[in-house]
């Protein structure tokens, strides 16, 4: 007999101990049941499990932007793009920056600052810079974010990390130069300008990592926080008010300005004395919160670029609410710099936040005004 023949033979016999079996077992149950109360056989069924919502009051957004802890309808993932932006007299106003969470100003070589932007919780701008080049602590600052790093070229320095250490970057003059564009009504390289909606094209096309984790701050809850109530919990009972505070970061004919404005609780910026206005609205730049951090420079060359400490820690003040906190800034590996005072990190306001880092040489409260009306 065959293979298959045999394979028949004992199929066939399978087939005939089930069905006895079958019919042994359905004749056990007939003599056995009760007509009255014959079982049914449960059927199963698959349950899906509703995604959970966070829990909101009424009328309130369930979510909250991680960096600026604005009220959304729908959570916001996006990776973070960390923009060079250019502050050199001949680049302002600078569009954009109203619609940054986080906003950090550094020193940059010859006395003039840098901007860099953070952007994650809003899309659909449709122009940000001038975008400038990228240095070592620039990278730090804006990894910290987990940010996309986006610049035109670089110290020497900053393109060896970039390079050897495979940082995910666009860079105009490298990798990605489609993604920006030149104005021509102003001059170069005053002029570079992207949208955070081609640099995530250009992201996407390069293959970095779309979603990486977010850093959180803490903050007062926002309808306080709108209504100017946060002072009250913000555990600023030591803090003096502070209706405007001027700073210098190394020259003196730049003097950064913030005023309160009681209304709308929030900072305005100013330059020299005029508002810093965002040229994509022609609005005035504002901030929720802005902190004056000291840190360690040094000069590393005669063509003046700077190793900035963002590590150790030490002197800060938050500007919030109209007042002035003294405290200190902190930063555990693999974070952001935060704003401590009695060892507890202080909440923010919802909204934009404005880093400053100063030079601990001239002495840090030489670098601040504060005044009142």
């Amino acid at each position: 007999m065959s293979h298959n023949a045999n394979t028949r033979t004992k199929l066939r016999s399978v087939w005939k101990i089930a069905l006895l079996s079958a019919a042994a077992v359905m004749l056990l149950s007939a003599c056995n049941s009760n007509p009255k109360e014959e079982s049914q056989p449960e059927i199963p069924v698959a349950v899906e499990t509703p995604v959970e919502e966070p829990a909101t009051a009424e009328g309130e957004a369930p979510y909250t932007a991680p960096l600026t802890g604005m009220p959304l309808e729908e959570p916001v993932t996006q990776r973070p793009l960390a923009v060079m932006i250019n502050n050199a007299p001949a680049a302002r106003p600078q569009s954009g920056l109203g619609q940054a969470d986080i906003v950090v100003e550094v020193l940059a070589e010859g006395g003039i600052t840098r901007l860099v932007g953070i952007y994650q919780s809003q899309s659909g701008i449709d122009t940000i810079g001038p975008i400038r080049s990228i240095r070592p602590y620039l990278i730090d600052l804006g990894e910290s974010y987990g940010g996309l790093l986006v610049h035109a070229g670089g110290s020497p320095e900053a393109y060896a990390i970039i390079q050897q250490q495979g940082k995910a970057d666009l860079d105009e003059i490298g990798n990605a130069g489609a993604y920006f564009w030149r104005d021509s009504s102003r001059k170069a390289p005053h002029n570079l300008y992207a949208s955070d909606e081609k640099l995530r094209e250009g992201a996407d096309k390069l293959g970095y990592s779309s979603e990486v984790p977010i850093p959180e701050y803490t903050f007062y809850p926002s309808e306080n926080a709108e209504s100017g109530d946060a002072v009250a919990v913000s555990g600023a009972e030591g803090g003096e008010a502070a209706a405007k505070v001027e700073l210098t970061f190394l020259l003196k004919n730049y003097v950064v300005g913030y005023e309160y404005d009681p209304e709308a609780n929030v900072y305005k910026r100013t330059i020299n004395g005029n508002p810093h206005i965002d040229l994509n609205d022609n609005e005035q730049l504002k901030a929720s919160n802005v902190m004056v951090l000291g840190a360690d420079h040094k000069v590393l060359d005669d063509v003046g670029r700077l190793a900035i400490d963002l590590e150790r820690g030490g002197e800060a003040m938050l500007f919030q609410n109209g007042r002035a906190i003294k405290g200190q800034w902190v930063r555990a590996a693999g974070d952001v710099i935060r704003f401590v005072k009695d060892g507890q990190e202080v909440p923010f306001v919802p909204g934009t936040t404005y880093l400053n880092i100063v030079p601990n040489d001239p002495p840090f409260e030489s670098h601040l005004t504060i005044t009142n009306p």
